[in-house]
């Protein structure tokens, strides 16, 4: 799978462009002065239990194996904006505070049904109240998991087909149930 492929898989998933991508096409977007941000353990691991539920282990490895909640804190620190940065991190708080108040605990804690069900209500909202100008936290946290994950070392060498050393070109038909390659 090629980066545009996945930057298209991703957009389709969300319903939108991939939050934060415009700093690759326009570095000096952001001033250089901007505060810089750091994640705790406590807000990785909330993430990665996120991103768990989104791309769960079964046969192959799933978001926790790749690490996916340390690459979206770098992802976030230097590619979105301050307000989305605040919206990120406004949105690990509002699921630690629907993890408490549904479920009487952290959500690293919960039961796998209890953080699906509150990913499937993320689900839900993000769609209902998310836009292009203002996405929802849900969304942007789903698109770096897919980013994250496809991209990572687990996720491009044990999900995907990969190839380590470039060829010459060559359009090769994916068999019935074959995984997608990556590149």
């Amino acid at each position: 799978m090629d980066r545009r492929s996945l930057l298209q898989m991703i957009a389709a998933t969300t319903g939108m462009a991939l939050i934060g991508s415009r700093v690759s096409a326009e570095p000096a977007q952001y001033p250089a002065d901007m505060p810089t941000f750091a994640l705790d353990d406590a807000q990785i691991a909330t993430l990665d239990h996120l991103a768990e539920v989104i791309i769960p282990r079964t046969d192959t490895p799933g978001a926790m194996d790749a690490e996916v909640g340390a690459f979206m804190a770098v992802f976030v620190a230097d590619c979105y904006s301050g307000t989305e940065r605040t919206t990120f991190r406004n949105g690990i708080a509002a699921i630690e505070r629907t993890a408490t108040q549904r479920f009487g605990g952290a959500f690293v804690r919960l039961s796998d049904d209890q953080r699906r069900a509150i990913v499937t209500d993320l689900e839900v909202e993000a769609k209902a109240v998310g836009t292009a100008a203002n996405p929802h936290f849900y969304t942007m946290m789903k698109q770096l998991t897919l980013l994250g994950f496809f991209t990572s070392r687990v996720g491009a060498t044990e999900v995907l087909d990969y190839v380590a050393v470039p060829g010459m070109y060559e359009d090769v038909p994916l068999e019935p149930g074959q995984r997608a390659w990556a590149t």
